[in-house]
């Protein structure tokens, strides 16, 4: 016996939205750095960048009533001090972010974007997809991590 969909009609599914269509990711079977590409991750970008000023917006208006440096307890300033300096260096983390963001977009801009700075090898898409605002192949990642590693280490 086979089933039809009209068999199994439930009110429910017609109540459901409507699946979104497949979301494009960037294949090794089309040309590297196509126009579809280049949207993909100017969009990701784009996102990412907007979801960043948003935390950021979002945690400054939270942040910004709860202020304990006045307070007569030492303690409670130490620890305000210490909850600034922290929120301090996330906020300048998201900034060089931003500004690496702003880097990523204005190479797709001008083509240069999914190329390795130092080799102009193609970066690879699943590097790009994990990573956006990658500048380095990962060969070249490795070779500029051995070589801060071994003046580090001098």
């Amino acid at each position: 016996m086979t089933l039809l969909k009209s068999d199994i009609y439930s009110p429910t599914l017609k109540m459901q939205k409507k699946p979104k269509k497949k979301q494009y990711i960037p294949s090794n079977k089309e040309k590297y750095m196509c126009a579809k590409h280049k949207k993909f991750f100017r969009d990701q970008l784009i996102n990412w960048k907007k979801e960043i000023i948003k935390s950021n917006n979002l945690s400054n208006i939270l942040n910004s009533s709860d202020d304990n440096t006045s307070s007569a307890d030492v303690v409670d300033q130490a620890s305000s001090y210490t909850d600034k300096t922290v929120e301090m260096k996330s906020l300048n983390r998201s900034r060089k972010l931003i500004g690496k963001i702003d880097a990523a977009l204005r190479r797709i801009k001008d083509g240069s974007y999914g190329y390795c700075d130092e080799t102009s090898e193609p970066i690879g898409l699943k590097r790009l997809i994990a990573r956006p605002i990658a500048t380095l192949s990962i060969e070249a990642q490795e070779k500029h991590e051995r070589n801060e590693k071994i003046y580090i280490e001098d």
